[in-house]
């Protein structure tokens, strides 16, 4: 699950905020539904719409919502206030408007001087600016959830968005290889709305919302389902899907950062013909060669020689799994792990170390620091030469995989 992070109520007022906007709503709706007081029916719950065009309509939201919370319920009793999918929250020209600060002011001074026991309020919003008032209002007196989207150029994200992606497979039931995974992260970038929607394409196309089938059912036959291996359950009768990485590819859009991933992926398993293909959709798609190097080409042989020289320097064994290295890299002390990649937390970024190891055996350690200065000799030339860029590139991934792979 993306990071949530919840507050004891002061009353009974409620927040969900965050930038994943889909998951946002997803459990803005559910808890709206449990809030939902029994057997008041229609007029149970009064929802606002927050999703407004200007500053105008987004302070007549706003002072709609004060009235609603004001008005007593119909027929005694209790009701639900929900201000829905509020876009005014930010830090935007319309969310910076006089007027919507101005009725914001009002709404905290009412949920300040609490709404008494017979109106709950419910309130989602996406984009908030955590500087502002109402925000910190919120923060004292709501029971805060908050879901921020998971950013895919931070190191480390890896981790998070593959806990995510295997929550969520775990309950369509599906099973997916260790490279399908690794893969299938990339491609969605940890973006929940995504995940979701490739998730239910991939439980689709293997024909059951369970993904347990009846062998030789459900109009196509296990032959010819591409990756989706049937591994036997606990009757002759049945098998359960497992998502191969041939299948993710066939599926899932290829997208900038996929095609980066599969570069990456090709480098460390040898693949020349792959690589260079790779290299040459990236150059098309108007990707600039300087970036090619520095976020594909390079770390990939870095790893690769981080990840050898921490097995043969401490005898760890080849991973089956990248967190299986991650577990072993844990245990190493201090001065061994000095000088490997931090993310921003300052623990180590073993995610891309443990994919590494997986296929470092395949390169010898004076290889892979040829490829490293192959690399350095391609950033030259690509800041100070005016030769072909795709030629540069093409030099370097010939250097590292030049030599025959072993197996």
């Amino acid at each position: 699950m993306p990071k949530a992070k919840t507050k004891a109520a002061t009353g009974n007022i409620y927040a969900v905020v965050g930038s994943d906007e889909s998951e946002v709503k997803r459990v803005a709706a559910e808890l709206a539904t449990r809030l939902m007081p029994p057997g008041a029916g229609d007029f149970g719950m009064e929802v606002i719409d927050g999703a407004t065009d200007n500053a105008e309509q987004a302070a007549a939201r706003i002072r709609s919502t004060i009235e609603a919370l004001q008005t007593l319920p119909f027929f005694g009793g209790s009701k639900l206030v929900w201000l829905k999918n509020a876009n005014f929250l930010g830090d935007d020209q319309k969310a910076r408007s006089t007027t919507v600060q101005s009725a914001l002011e009002e709404l905290s001074d009412l949920v300040a001087a609490n709404l008494g026991p017979d109106v709950i309020f419910l309130i989602s919003a996406t984009e908030v600016d955590k500087r502002r008032s109402f925000y910190k209002s919120l923060v004292k007196r709501a029971d805060m959830q908050i879901f921020d989207r998971l950013d895919s150029s931070r190191s480390g994200w890896e981790e998070e968005a593959t806990e995510i992606v295997r929550g969520r497979a775990k309950k369509r039931d599906l099973q997916f290889d260790d490279d399908a995974l690794d893969l299938f992260v990339l491609l969605t970038g940890g973006d929940t709305r995504q995940i979701d929607n490739e998730l239910e394409k991939i439980d689709i196309f293997l024909g059951s919302s369970t993904g347990i089938l009846p062998v030789g059912q459900a109009g196509v036959s296990p032959a010819e389902r591409p990756a989706a291996k049937m591994a036997t359950g606990p009757t002759a009768g049945t098998a359960v899907p497992r998502v191969g990485v041939d299948l993710v590819r066939e599926l899932v859009p290829l997208s900038r950062s996929g095609v980066i991933f599969e570069l990456g992926s090709a480098l460390a398993e040898g693949d020349l013909q792959l690589a260079l293909t790779l290299v040459r959709r990236l150059l098309d798609q108007r990707e600039s060669a300087i970036g090619i190097l520095l976020v594909a080409i390079l770390p990939t042989i870095r790893n690769l020689l981080l990840a050898k020289d921490l097995m043969e320097r401490h005898r760890l064994t080849r991973p089956h799994a990248p967190f299986q290295f991650i577990s072993a890299i844990n245990r190493l002390p201090t001065e061994a792990t000095e000088h490997l990649p931090r993310k921003k937390d300052g623990s180590i970024n073993a995610y891309p170390l443990g994919i590494a190891a997986q296929q470092a055996h395949r390169f010898e350690t004076k290889q892979l620091i040829e490829g490293m200065q192959a690399c350095l000799q391609a950033n030259l030339q690509l800041v100070t030469t005016q030769l072909d860029h795709e030629l540069i590139l093409t030099e370097v991934v010939v250097k590292l995989l030049g030599c025959p792979q072993k197996s």
